[in-house]
């Protein structure tokens, strides 16, 4: 088996969305809209601009892993003096290739592409499942992370 990795494009936008639904259900989203059409749209609006790149493991002609990292930038801090920032985010590998290495090299990319864009840190809700693969990465817990939902 020989993995090839590329960049996402347009081409594969489809079948990018349609892996990112999957993660999403098997970490447990509960759907109550059709999430496709805002995705198409944020993903062709944000790659058009260079604020999301994303990496894609393919065994032949199948898309077998995806990453993703959207750029964002708010008011330096001592922990990110350039203020900005990597949002990782579409982490999925196929369960038929789990183990074998493939997501840590999809997250090696996309985390050289956030240095190469300036951004100082690098930030992820982890799921369960990936918990593993951040801490041996280097990623570190931030027990302060909290969220309110306005809709």
């Amino acid at each position: 088996m020989k993995i090839e990795y590329r960049r996402l494009t347009e081409k594969e936008l489809n079948t990018f969305i349609d892996m990112r639904i999957k993660q999403l259900r098997e970490e447990g989203a509960k759907e109550d809209i059709d999430l496709v059409p805002a995705l198409k749209q944020y993903y062709i609006r944000h790659m058009g601009d260079g604020t999301f790149v994303s990496w894609l493991a393919f065994d032949g002609d199948r898309i077998i892993g995806t990453s993703g990292i959207s750029f964002v930038e708010k008011p330096p801090y001592f922990g990110c003096p350039s203020g900005k920032i990597g949002l990782l985010s579409s982490m999925f590998t196929d369960p038929d290739y789990r183990r074998k290495s493939i997501a840590k090299e999809l997250l090696t990319r996309v985390v050289h592409d956030a240095k190469e864009y300036g951004c100082g840190t690098v930030q992820i809700t982890a799921s369960d499942m990936g918990v593993k693969l951040y801490s041996n990465f280097g990623f570190v817990p931030n027990k302060n992370f909290m969220q309110y939902k306005l809709s």
